[in-house]
């Protein structure tokens, strides 16, 4: 069987076929094994956080009208009635012209609307503080359910708990989530010339590259990955894997090997299974342009590319996000929220109109300024270049490429 691509994508394109998957399911799991998942549903606050007004800094309670217009030039002297303790509400209530010692994370008394830092006040003997600045009501003051409000959203479905989000949880007593299911990521290398990692090679021969790293970024993206082994170039062999991984998976990936036909077997080996439909044939990036993406049934099929470069440069532009939406995260293609980092391109770089090249480069130190981008240049098949690399330049498919000295945003690998 020989075919061409039977239908090339813009990126954007491609993305929009991958978010028409739907997440995974979603389960129970303790908050504190939490981290990194994504909400499958918002969450309600079931108290005020805080409990009541706090302290944001060590000073002073007191009502903002009895130090308004405080200076260096002109205190205001009030009394101090007692020193607040961190782990009980105060029993008293402020009277005008008083003042109450409080420390950070402490409850101010009934009559106290703000807080005057320590530094700007002087105790003057016999319980009289000088307050030298002026305040405004809820100065210094972590107001009543400024974090969560009762019975309001905490939280929203779609939300990726990171560590401030596993600090909320704990902050409001909620043991227990339901998160999206962890995707699972079957993962097949293909191509005769593949052997095991622990094998030696003969000539004509190398080792199976991309199960490892491509399962390393799956991990890296929420997935859970699981190898299931090298198949040569046997299309009964590979139906029979594909169906395999495909009990088994939420997303298969299948690596095809560099030799001539592999593609054409992958494209015959998807279409040789029920219910299934080719997607895409193509995306128009480089490198990376062969990728497939196939449905069978409601389970999603990737093939990447053979060579070592473009199926981890594919992986992190299209194959990662991916896997962050079938986690459920809302976000997962939104380009803003990559880890970029601003560089001075450090030599000329020319592209073809019609793809989007993603070039990798290194950033080098530059005196008083942003560092430098140095592209790494080499064929796809090389692991140096990504060796080398800190991360990914991206030159529009509409740009014939960029000067030196221009300033560029690199996707930090």
């Amino acid at each position: 069987m020989k075919q061409g691509f039977l239908h090339t994508l813009s990126r954007s394109q491609f993305q929009e076929l991958l978010k028409a998957f739907a997440p995974t399911a979603a389960e129970p799991v303790p908050f504190d094994q939490a981290h990194q998942r994504v909400l499958a549903e918002g969450l309600l606050s079931p108290e005020d956080l805080p409990a009541g007004r706090r302290s944001a800094m060590d000073g002073y309670a007191l009502a903002a009208r009895d130090a308004f217009g405080a200076s260096e030039s002109n205190p205001a002297y009030l009394e101090c009635l007692a020193e607040i303790e961190v782990n009980r509400a105060p029993d008293f209530a402020l009277e005008p012209g008083t003042c109450a010692w409080i420390p950070t994370g402490g409850f101010l008394p009934q009559g106290a609307d703000s807080v005057v830092m320590v530094e700007y006040t002087q105790e003057m003997g016999a319980g009289t503080i000088e307050v030298r600045q002026s305040l405004a009501p809820g100065e210094n003051v972590m107001e009543q359910g400024e974090d969560a409000a009762s019975g309001e959203p905490a939280l929203s479905a779609g939300s990726r708990l990171r560590t401030q989000e596993i600090g909320l949880l704990a902050a409001l007593g909620i043991g227990s989530v339901r998160v999206h299911r962890r995707p699972r990521v079957g993962i097949i290398s293909t191509g005769d010339e593949l052997v095991a990692v622990d094998a030696k090679p003969q000539l004509g021969q190398i080792r199976d590259v991309n199960s490892y790293t491509v399962a390393c970024l799956a991990e890296e993206a929420g997935g859970v990955a699981r190898r299931f082994g090298i198949v040569g170039d046997d299309l009964d062999g590979l139906v029979a894997v594909l169906q395999t991984a495909l009990a088994d998976s939420d997303l298969v990936l299948l690596s095809g090997g560099s030799s001539k036909g592999t593609r054409d077997m992958t494209i015959a080996a998807i279409e040789a299974l029920p219910d299934m439909e080719i997607l895409a044939h193509g995306v128009s990036i480089s490198p990376g342009k062969p990728t497939i993406l196939a449905r069978v049934g409601d389970k999603p099929v990737v093939g990447l590319p053979g060579q070592v470069g473009s199926a981890q440069v594919v992986m992190t532009v299209l194959g990662q996000p991916f896997i962050r939406h079938l986690a459920g995260a809302r976000q997962a293609f939104e380009e803003i929220l990559r880890p970029l980092r601003r560089a001075r391109l450090a030599r000329n770089l020319a592209s073809r109109q019609g793809r989007e090249d993603f070039v990798r480069v290194r950033l080098e130190p530059a005196a008083g300024g942003l560092p430098l981008a140095q592209p790494v240049m080499g064929k796809s098949g090389l692991l140096r270049t990504l060796l080398q690399s800190h991360g990914l330049l991206v030159i529009p498919a509409e740009s014939e490429g960029f000067q030196q000295g221009d300033e560029v945003d690199v996707w930090v690998l």
